[in-house]
């Protein structure tokens, strides 16, 4: 009965080496050198580990609910794209309001200045 699971086993086992041992060789062999540079805040403008209450620019995640907001566009534009024929005219106005009611939004959010970067 036991025999039945040992594919099981090994699949897990090898799965499991494979996402390890690339991490260990990358702590055994990777050089550990850090500068000012390397340790700087990256892309979200302030320092990661300072106290949480402090003021920070909300611009940054403006920007990246707007990248969310448009990518999910383009996950419902694919699928779409391949059965426009079969939906006919009636997807092909659905998916145009769709984007206008996006296209808005976007307008909206450049007149009121929130793409805009100092």
């Amino acid at each position: 009965m036991l025999e039945n699971y040992f594919p099981v086993l090994l699949f897990i086992l090898v799965g499991l080496a494979i996402g390890v041992a690339p991490m260990l060789l990358g702590r055994i062999l990777a050089p550990h050198r850090p500068d000012d540079a390397k340790l700087s805040p990256y892309e979200c403008g302030f320092e990661a580990f300072e106290d949480a209450r402090m003021k920070f620019d909300v611009r940054y995640y403006l920007v990246a609910i707007l990248f969310i907001l448009f990518d999910l566009e383009i996950a419902f534009l694919f699928p779409w794209a391949i059965v426009l024929k079969e939906i006919g005219i009636a997807g092909f106005v659905a998916m145009m309001v769709f984007l206008a009611i996006l296209v808005a939004g976007f307008v909206y959010e450049w007149m009121k200045g929130a793409l805009e970067w100092e």
